[in-house]
This record gives C-alpha cells, sequence and structure tokens, in this order.
C-alpha cells in the first residue's frame, strides 16, 4: 500500500503579541527614568573603589564648585515649602509663577535678594545668566537657613530624615566644602554622603 504523502506547510509565526510586549516595555523604561541634570559648574569628583546607590528621593545635594555653593532637594512639596519658609525670613513673598519655575530647578545658587528677579527672567536669558552661588560667609550664612528649611520641610511632609549629600572638586574645592562641613554641623547634621566617581581598585 503507498504511503500517502503530507503537503508541508510553511509556519508562520504570529509577532503582535510579542511587539506589543516590547513597547510596553520600552514606553514603561521611558517613562520612569530619571534622566541625568547637568551640574551648574563643572565638578570633577574624585575616585572611590566602592559604590553605594544613592536614593531618587529624600536627598539634597550640596554642589561645590569654582568656590560656589549650589544646592537642590528632591520633591516638588519639599522646594515649595522651603521656598516659602526661607521667604518669610527675609521678608520676600514670591508669586505662584515665580513658586512654579523654582519648583522644576533641580538646583540653584543664587542670593536670596537676588532670587526673585532670577526667576521672573525668560528661561533662555535665565540658562546664560551665571549664578554666584548662595552666600555663605558668617554676615549672610543664606545657605544654613536654606538647609535648615529644608530639613524642616522634609521631616513634615515624608516623616523621614533629609539624606545630605556633598558633590565637589576633587582638586581644589577642599576649602568650601570645610566650610559646607562646618554649617552642616552646626545644624548637629554630622552624617552626609560625598558623591564620587567609581575607579578601579588597586592592583594586588
Amino acid at each position: 500500500m503507498p504511503r500517502v504523502k503530507i503537503a508541508r506547510k510553511s509556519t508562520a509565526t504570529d509577532m503582535t503579541a510579542m511587539c506589543d510586549v516590547a513597547f510596553l516595555l520600552l514606553t514603561f523604561f521611558i517613562l520612569t527614568s530619571k534622566f541625568k541634570t547637568a551640574d551648574p559648574v563643572p565638578v570633577d569628583v574624585p575616585g572611590y573603589t566602592k559604590t553605594v546607590v544613592l536614593p531618587e528621593d529624600n536627598i539634597a545635594t550640596l554642589t561645590v564648585g569654582s568656590g560656589k555653593v549650589f544646592f537642590g532637594v528632591e520633591g516638588i512639596p519639599v522646594r515649595k515649602t522651603m521656598l516659602e519658609e526661607v521667604g518669610k525670613l527675609y521678608n520676600i513673598t514670591f508669586t505662584p509663577e515665580e513658586t512654579n519655575t523654582f519648583i522644576v530647578m533641580p538646583t540653584f545658587g543664587m542670593p536670596i535678594h537676588q532670587l526673585k528677579g532670577y526667576l521672573d527672567m525668560d528661561p533662555d536669558k535665565r540658562k546664560e545668566i551665571q549664578q554666584p552661588g548662595i552666600p555663605t560667609d558668617s554676615v549672610s550664612n543664606e545657605l544654613f537657613n536654606w538647609i535648615r528649611e529644608a530639613r524642616k520641610a522634609d521631616a513634615a511632609i515624608n516623616q523621614k530624615a533629609l539624606r545630605i549629600t556633598i558633590k565637589g572638586d576633587a582638586k581644589e574645592e577642599y576649602p568650601t566644602i570645610k566650610k559646607v562641613i562646618a554649617i552642616l554641623q552646626k545644624q548637629e547634621v554630622n552624617k552626609f554622603s560625598l558623591i564620587t566617581a567609581l575607579k578601579a581598585a588597586p592592583t594586588k
């Protein structure tokens, strides 16, 4: 009896479901990723062989470069409360437009009496302005007030102690960083992190 030959048919795989999953994952990663913000001044951070990943919230960063100090804190509600409270200390009232501009700024380095004019500028013109840094001298230690009000706002909103990090140049910013550390210690903040760049461990 002759063998029955079964006609071969080409197999086809429907890739629609896989494409849908791929695009869903791509969309998820794009929406949840946090882009790195540019430093207000060039900062060559020191290298270190161990790495500790910093959290994305409940953290404040002091950026030190060219003898200037810039301050940034995560969380729009914390930034808004901090701005209002510091404004009260210097009898300055910020408009809703100025507040909305401030709370989206990742970091800033303007003296408080120049901050209103800076926030009122056109965005393109604001980018061209070189910020002079937050005053840290004994006569006008505004940085002390910014840090204190940020800590108070974070404790009230997040019920956590604000984590302080310092990002400074590895070669020439030690006097300024020493001054910043003294300001932190004046508020009894003796625990903080130093942001470093990863380098290879020395070979034995």
